[in-house]
């Protein structure tokens, strides 16, 4: 997570101290974050992380803020696909500790779930559940999180907002959470709504300049409102202690197949758009609500839906938009994006949906490593 930000420390609050930090990184380097829950596999309900945790003794495979969920941090990578493979490794140590008796799923919302967990037993789950109360013992919820580094502070602000604007169109690529509850919410991706119940989730703000950022991080720190910046729980944010761009936007994937596609995506697309800041052809931010309406019919529709332009209104099939995001990043993938391409037009929550929710459990228990 991102490092501590204090009151007192005036220097890491400060937009000149930002700048360094995001100018400090190595250009095109990715990392991996992936949230996974366990579970019971006679009767497939989550179930508590430690002793897993404690046989994988991997300091990589981390515990989360509810009991039964731990996390994948990989290393920093030039190549997605050697990202890939450390996470590929990391779920077979997972899975080995499982045993017999328990399975990990990459699941973004327990489809058989409805209602509080019990947290980690740490002081940080403690002092959030203090200030949260119930709404934080309601977020067990799981993402694929992709950290994107462009070494200069400049074109990280400026594919921040660029990303920004598309993150209905890769939410919903990665939807995979259409049930909760044991049903069906007719929705491809109920996560958003589960994780609307704390503040500063979904669409993030436009940020004009580091300077004001450090201020914006200061003024919430400063009244007691967050601890930290980790608790800028936004769908993409500048992560203040790797210098990156955390991308948040993206759910959970059943599959490490499924992980590499999206991933070498969003790897290849934030490329693009370097290139673009670079030229100078980039837009002006969109405004909030409008990139919020959009991410609203991504979690309802998924790629099978409409996303309105953001600057003219006209209504645009979800899929051509991503096919012309697709062909525009292209150049910048080695080995091409046609696995991107199957997903456009074969999304797997169609195979979930297929499933129903008593069933795709095991299915994602069994489909956990290759």
């Amino acid at each position: 997570m991102a490092e501590s930000v204090r009151p007192a420390d005036r220097e890491a609050l400060s937009g000149e101290r930002l700048r360094s930090v995001f100018s400090g990184t190595v250009a095109g380097t990715v990392g991996f974050e992936e949230e996974l829950l366990l579970v019971d596999r006679g009767t497939w309900l989550p179930v508590d992380a430690a002793a897993v945790l404690a046989g994988v003794g991997d300091p990589r495979v981390k515990p989360e803020l509810p009991a039964c969920q731990l996390e994948i941090a990989t290393s920093v990578h030039e190549k997605v696909a050697d990202a890939v493979d450390e996470l590929r490794s990391c779920r077979a140590l997972i899975a080995s500790a499982c045993g017999t008796d328990v399975a990990a799923i990459a699941a973004p919302v327990h489809p058989l779930l409805d209602g509080p967990t019990p947290l980690s037993p740490t002081k940080r789950a403690a002092e959030l559940g203090a200030r949260y109360r119930e709404a934080i013992g309601r977020q067990l919820v799981s993402s694929l999180q992709v950290h994107l580094a462009f070494g200069d502070a400049d074109c990280t602000l400026s594919v921040y907002h660029a990303l920004r604007d598309l993150l209905p169109e890769l939410a919903a690529l990665a939807a995979a959470a259409p049930f909760a509850g044991g049903r069906d919410t007719g929705l491809c991706s109920v996560r958003p709504l589960v994780a609307s119940a704390l503040p500063r989730q979904g669409v993030p703000p436009i940020i004009t300049s580091w300077d004001d950022f450090a201020e914006d991080l200061a003024w919430a720190v400063r009244g007691g409102a967050v601890t930290d910046a980790s608790e800028w729980w936004w769908e993409l944010r500048p992560h203040l202690r790797f210098g990156t761009l955390e991308l948040r936007v993206l759910d959970v994937q059943a599959t490490v197949e499924q992980t590499s596609a999206i991933a070498r995506f969003v790897h290849a697309l934030s490329a693009r758009l370097a290139d673009l800041h670079h030229l100078g052809d980039l837009q002006p931010p969109a405004p909030t609500w409008r990139i919020a309406e959009n991410r609203w019919a991504a979690l309802r529709d998924g790629v099978r839906g409409e996303l309105l332009d953001l600057r003219t209104g006209e209504a645009v099939p979800t899929r051509r938009r991503l096919h012309d995001l697709v062909d525009a990043a292209e150049p910048h993938a080695p080995g091409g994006l046609d696995d991107v391409r199957e997903l456009i037009e074969h999304p797997p929550v169609d195979h979930l949906k297929a499933l129903g929710p008593e069933r795709v459990v095991p299915w994602l228990a069994e489909v956990f490593t290759p």
